[in-house]
C-alpha cells in the first residue's frame, strides 16, 4: 500500500465516519430534545457505555493490538488457505467470549453500575433505572464485539468502505426508535434502537465475510498455533483496556458527584465528548485504521525504513488536520452546542457545562489522534505492553489532576486532565518509539507542527472577529464561519510553507 493508497483508504473510511458522524449529530440532536441533561438520559448514558467500554477489550481493542497484526502476517507469509482457517477459529472464540462476557454482564449488572457510578447511590430511581437499562443493553456486546471482529479482518483483506459504513445504520437505528418508541415508551425505546442497530452492522459485514470463505464454523474448533501467539498479545491488550476503561470511569465516577461538579455532569461529558470525536473519528482513527495494516506488512517483510516514513507522514497529516480542529471547537463550542443541541430539555445550563468540557477537550484533540496512530504501530511489531505501560501512568496522572481541577474548574476539569494526560501519553510513546526505530523525521515534523500552529492563530483570530460580530449565531452564520476559516487556515498554511498545503494547491492547481 502506496502513500497514494493509505490517503485513499483513509478519505473512505473518513467519509464513512463523516456520514455516521452527521448521523450521530442527528441522533443525539433528538435524544438530547427528548431526554437533554436528565435522570433517563444520565442513566441511558451510563449503560451504553458499560458494553460499549468491554468492546474496547473484545473488539476494535483486540482486534488492533492481536488479530489484525498477526492475520497480516499469516496472510502474508503462509497464504490465503491458512488465513481464512484462523480467521474462522477465531470468530469462533469471539463468539464464546463474547456470550460468556455478556451472560457475566446481565447477573453482575447492579455491582457494575454501583461501581462506576457511585453518585447514582444516593438517587434510588436513577440508579434502578441505570440497571435495568443496562441488563437489556448488555446482549449488544456481542452483535457490536463480533462486527469489530469482522472489521479487522476485512481491513486485512483491504475491505474498508463496507465496515466503516457500519456504524451509519446504528444511528439511523437511534434516531428511528427515539423518533418512533421514545414518546411510547420512554427511554427504553433507545435501547431497542441499539440492539437494532448492533445486529444491522454485524449483518453488513456476513456477506463479504461469506464470499472469503470466512464464517461462523465450529467444525473449525477453537484451536490453531496462533491463538497462543494471539492470546500473548492480548494480556498486555486486556491491562491496557482496563487502564483505558479506569481512565473513563473515573470521569464518570466523578461526573456522577451533582454535588462537586454540578448536575447533568455525566450527560455533558457524553455529548462534549461526541463532538470532539467527530473529527476524531473522522479522520484520525480513520488514518491510524487505516495506517495499521500497512505498518503490519512492512515490519512483517522487514521494511523499516517504510515504516518509519509511513509513521512520519501520517503523523504530520494528522497535525495538519486536528490543529485547526482543535482552534475551532474551543472558539466555536458555544454556538456550535447551542444551535445543535439547546431545544426541549436541553436548556441553557446543558449547553454551558456541555461547552465547559468541550473546550478543555480540545486541547488534546491531536495527542488523542496522535496515540492512536503511536501505539498502532506498536501493535503492528507485535508489542501490545509498551503501550500499557504508557497507558497506565497517564491514568495515573487523570486521576490525580482529576481531584486537583474537578474543584476549581467543575467540569471543565475532568475535560482539561483528560488532555494533559493524553498528551503526556503521546510524547512518551514518541520517545520510546524513536528509540525503538531511530529518527523518523523529528525535525520535519516539529517544522511542520510549527508552521501549522501559525496558521491556526491567524485562523483563530478571524473566527473570533466573526464570533464577537454576529449577535445571533444561526446555522447560516456557523456554516459561513467554518468555510471562512477553512479558507484562512489554507491560505495561512500556504503564506507560512506549510508543504502538504502547498503541495495540496499545486496539484489542483495542475488537475485544472
Amino acid at each position: 500500500m502506496s502513500k497514494h493508497e493509505l490517503i485513499k483508504s483513509t478519505w473512505v473510511i473518513g467519509i464513512a465516519t463523516a456520514m455516521s458522524r452527521v448521523l450521530g449529530f442527528v441522533r443525539d440532536i433528538v435524544i438530547a430534545s427528548y431526554f437533554g441533561t436528565s435522570l433517563a438520559a444520565q442513566a441511558f448514558v451510563v449503560a451504553f457505555r458499560i458494553p460499549n467500554s468491554l468492546r474496547d477489550l473484545v473488539g476494535e481493542g483486540a482486534t488492533n493490538a492481536a488479530i489484525v497484526p498477526v492475520l497480516t502476517e499469516y496472510k502474508t507469509v503462509q497464504g490465503e488457505r491458512e488465513f481464512v482457517h484462523i480467521s474462522r477459529v477465531l470468530f469462533n472464540i469471539s463468539f464464546a467470549a463474547l456470550l460468556g462476557l455478556t451472560v457475566f454482564g446481565i447477573i453482575f449488572s447492579p455491582f457494575i453500575v454501583r461501581l462506576i457510578a457511585p453518585g447514582f447511590i444516593r438517587e434510588p430511581i436513577k440508579l434502578e433505572l441505570t440497571i435495568r437499562l443496562t441488563r437489556m443493553i448488555f446482549p449488544y456486546l456481542i452483535l457490536i464485539g463480533l462486527t469489530a471482529y469482522s472489521m479487522g479482518l476485512l481491513n486485512t483483506l483491504k475491505h474498508f468502505a463496507g465496515p466503516a459504513f457500519g456504524p451509519c445504520l446504528l444511528n439511523v437505528a437511534l434516531i428511528v426508535s427515539a423518533i418512533w418508541l421514545c414518546p411510547k415508551i420512554g427511554i427504553m425505546g433507545l435501547v431497542i434502537g441499539v440492539l437494532i442497530g448492533g445486529a444491522l452492522q454485524l449483518f453488513l459485514n456476513i456477506p463479504i465475510m461469506y464470499k472469503r470463505g470466512v464464517a461462523l464454523s465450529f467444525k473449525d474448533g477453537f484451536r490453531h498455533r496462533a491463538v497462543k501467539k494471539i492470546g500473548a498479545l492480548l494480556v498486555p491488550r486486556a491491562l491496557g483496556s482496563a487502564v483505558y476503561q479506569i481512565n473513563i470511569f473515573v470521569d464518570t465516577i466523578i461526573g456522577s458527584f451533582a454535588w462537586i461538579v454540578g448536575a447533568g455532569g455525566v450527560a455533558a461529558l457524553y455529548y462534549a465528548n461526541r463532538l470532539i470525536q467527530f473529527p476524531l473519528a473522522i479522520f484520525g482513527l480513520a488514518l491510524a485504521q487505516a495506517a495499521l495494516p500497512k505498518m503490519s506488512r512492512e515490519y512483517a517483510t522487514g521494511d523499516i525504513e517504510r515504516l518509519k516514513d509511513t509513521l512520519s507522514f501520517s503523523l504530520r497529516i494528522i497535525l495538519l488536520i486536528m490543529l485547526p480542529a482543535s482552534f475551532g471547537l474551543a472558539i466555536l463550542g458555544h454556538p456550535i452546542i447551542k444551535i445543535l443541541f439547546e431545544r426541549g430539555e436541553f436548556t441553557a445550563y446543558s449547553t454551558a457545562i456541555t461547552n465547559s468540557a468541550l473546550f478543555f477537550y480540545s486541547f488534546g484533540l491531536f495527542a488523542y489522534s496522535g496515540v492512536k496512530l503511536l501505539a498502532g504501530c506498536f501493535y503492528s511489531m507485535q508489542d501490545t505492553m509498551t503501550p500499557v505501560v504508557t497507558a497506565f501512568l497517564a491514568t495515573i496522572l487523570n486521576i490525580i489532576l482529576n481531584l486537583m481541577l474537578m474543584w476549581p474548574l467543575k467540569l471543565g476539569g475532568l475535560a482539561l486532565a483528560t488532555s494533559i494526560s493524553a498528551t503526556f501519553n503521546f510524547f512518551i510513546l514518541y520517545i520510546l518509539l524513536k528509540k525503538r526505530l531511530g529518527g523518523f523525521g523529528t525535525r520535519r515534523i516539529a517544522d511542520s507542527f510549527l508552521r501549522v500552529f501559525l496558521a491556526c492563530i491567524v485562523m483563530g483570530g478571524i473566527l473570533m472577529i466573526l464570533l464577537k460580530n454576529s449577535q445571533n449565531f444561526n446555522y447560516i452564520i456557523l456554516i459561513i464561519s467554518i468555510a471562512v476559516s477553512i479558507c484562512v487556515f489554507i491560505l495561512a498554511g500556504y503564506i507560512f510553507n506549510v508543504k502538504e498545503v502547498r503541495s495540496t494547491l499545486e496539484w489542483i492547481i495542475k488537475k485544472r
